[in-house]
């Protein structure tokens, strides 16, 4: 999986696009469920990395996931994000109960002038 360094409350990601932006899809529903925003039983049991995930069944957040994935996909390969930040609220208050902070790497020499580092999938992972 993408690196995970947790400094203060930042997690900071490496690896290719897809793999972070996938990264960010597995950890926005671990992060659904674990802190019960959505109930137990609109989540489906998958393996993925060799581990157990929880995806979420409900149509409305799988689409908007995958269109943030997708989002977070483009601004990486262009080198135009830096952090993404995932926050619950209240809905009755709008106080804000948790924030989590994803703070992303971008290797300059390859969005800038196009250089591909080759890494196998396993390398990125370890990441």
């Amino acid at each position: 999986m993408a690196s995970r360094t947790i400094t203060k409350d930042i997690i900071t990601l490496r690896g290719s696009a897809a793999i972070v932006s996938e990264f960010f899809g597995y950890a926005a529903n671990s992060i659904l469920y674990n802190r019960g925003v959505y109930a137990e039983e609109s989540f489906a049991k998958v393996k993925k990395y060799g581990l157990p995930m929880l995806l979420t069944q409900d149509e409305g957040v799988k689409t908007f996931i995958a269109n943030l994935t997708a989002q977070l996909s483009e601004w990486l390969e262009a080198g135009k994000l830096q952090r993404v930040v995932l926050v619950i609220m209240s809905k009755a208050t709008n106080e804000v109960l948790e924030r989590w902070n994803f703070s992303i790497e971008t290797d300059s020499e390859v969005v800038e002038k196009g250089v591909s580092r080759e890494k196998s999938d396993k390398e990125i992972m370890r990441e």
